[in-house]
């Protein structure tokens, strides 16, 4: 066997055990906290198996990560509820390991990436169909849990959030990799999940994938339009709006959501402040973080002790709060400053950012730019890298895209030389 024949074995070793990891994550955000933590691990170790360390010093993303992750790790001198901070640091740990993973995994043969499509579309049209079975089974009752902010069940625990995020995010998915899809059969397929996932996302009714879904059939539209045709980007955001309209009148899970966030307002205008709300227990907890910031904007308050500090708060500023609706600040930029100071907020935005600056101005820029974008609307409304769930959907998705284009760009640029 020669040297080059080698060298090819165990890069297709390396992806297909890659792949079967980046699967098993997937089924493990969806039905067990532990498998997902194992096939984490599996796609680190694979991915970086004979890396040196020293290589892992020229990834500055990694490096920005580790800086603030570490200052969240060193806040345990200034955090009294250790247990909190032991929690806080270890579900970043992520944050640490896929940076480096995808950084350094190898390319993904086009027959991987369909692998990859068609099995990750089967688990989520499974899901789908688990999911609305609920509401066949007995639509009043859930209907009327939909007029108190409840959704039908999901999986990944019940974190509807996140789930419905990474059925919006499989969705971009499905439109990126449609080119390399051949075969008619896998084209009709592809489509077929596309479909079903995005109607499944206006029966759900959360908030979350919906914004997600729009942002990239928006975006999808005004991209088209600059490139290819204005009167097909036109076309698009016409179709968009039209079915927007179409949901909120005739999807009753949909309409009823939209009802619910419209009575919220009305409460909020009213001058109802108990959190009894989810949108007004937002604002509320934007309102505590902040005064609790002004108090110690250098270090924070410590990871561990973000919770007391702002349970104090409530008590303090807004004590009709029940202390089950007492909350962490539903943005997660207002955490990381709370929790560990203003060095660590502004490394955490720069680390954000820093993904877009190997974007190019071609399809595979416009692909990683939306999904930064939809993944930039949970940090803003939620504790979303305080969970093991939002830590693997945001960095799996975000560097799976970004793997994707590297590599095609890298592949272009060789047939080209």
């Amino acid at each position: 066997m020669s040297k080059t024949t080698s060298v090819n074995n165990n890069v297709l070793l390396k992806t297909n055990v890659a792949l079967f990891s980046a699967i098993g994550m997937l089924v493990g955000l969806l039905i067990s906290r532990s498998l997902l933590s194992f096939f984490m691990m599996v796609f680190g170790v694979i991915a970086l198996y004979d890396i040196h360390p020293r290589r892992w010093l020229k990834h500055k993303f990694w490096l920005l990560g580790l800086c603030w992750v570490g200052i969240y790790i060193i806040s345990w001198f200034w955090s009294d509820d250790t247990a909190a901070w032991y929690e806080r640091c270890t579900v970043k740990l992520p944050v640490l390991l896929f940076p480096l993973a995808f950084h350094f995994l190898p390319a993904f043969t086009a027959r991987q990436l369909k692998i990859f499509t068609v099995a990750v579309g089967i688990i989520l049209l499974y899901c789908a169909g688990y999911s609305v079975s609920f509401f066949i089974k007995d639509p009043a009752y859930y209907l009327e849990q939909y007029r108190i902010s409840q959704v039908l069940p999901t999986p990944a625990g019940g974190d509807y959030v996140r789930f419905s995020l990474t059925v919006a995010l499989f969705f971009v998915w499905c439109a990126y990799v449609w080119p390399v899809l051949h075969a008619k059969t896998l084209k009709w397929f592809t489509g077929f999940v596309m479909v079903v996932i995005a109607l499944y996302l206006h029966v759900l009714a959360v908030r979350t994938g919906l914004i997600a879904l729009y942002m990239f059939v928006a975006g999808w539209g005004i991209f088209l339009g600059l490139k290819k045709s204005k009167w097909l980007g036109v076309g698009i955001i016409i179709f968009l709006m039209g079915a927007a309209y179409l949901g909120v009148n005739y999807v009753p899970t949909l309409r009823t959501r939209f009802g619910y966030l419209s009575y919220t307002y009305m409460m909020y205008m009213q001058g109802e402040r108990t959190g009894n709300y989810s949108d007004m227990g937002r604002l509320i907890s934007y309102s505590i973080a902040g005064k609790i910031i002004k108090q110690h904007p250098i270090t924070g308050v410590g990871a561990g002790d973000m919770l007391p500090a702002m349970q104090q708060g409530y008590k303090q500023w807004y004590p009709d709060v029940v202390p089950e609706k007492q909350l962490l600040p539903h943005n997660q930029f207002m955490v990381v400053w709370l929790g560990c100071g203003i060095i660590a907020f502004l490394i955490f935005v720069f680390w954000c950012f820093y993904p877009l600056k190997v974007m190019n101005k071609g399809r595979e820029g416009f692909y990683l730019l939306i999904v930064w974008a939809i993944l930039l609307v949970p940090l803003l409304v939620e504790p979303m890298l305080e969970v093991q769930f939002g830590v693997f959907v945001y960095l799996f998705f975000l560097l799976w895209q970004k793997h994707a284009m590297v590599h095609k760009a890298a592949s272009a640029n060789m047939s080209i030389n």
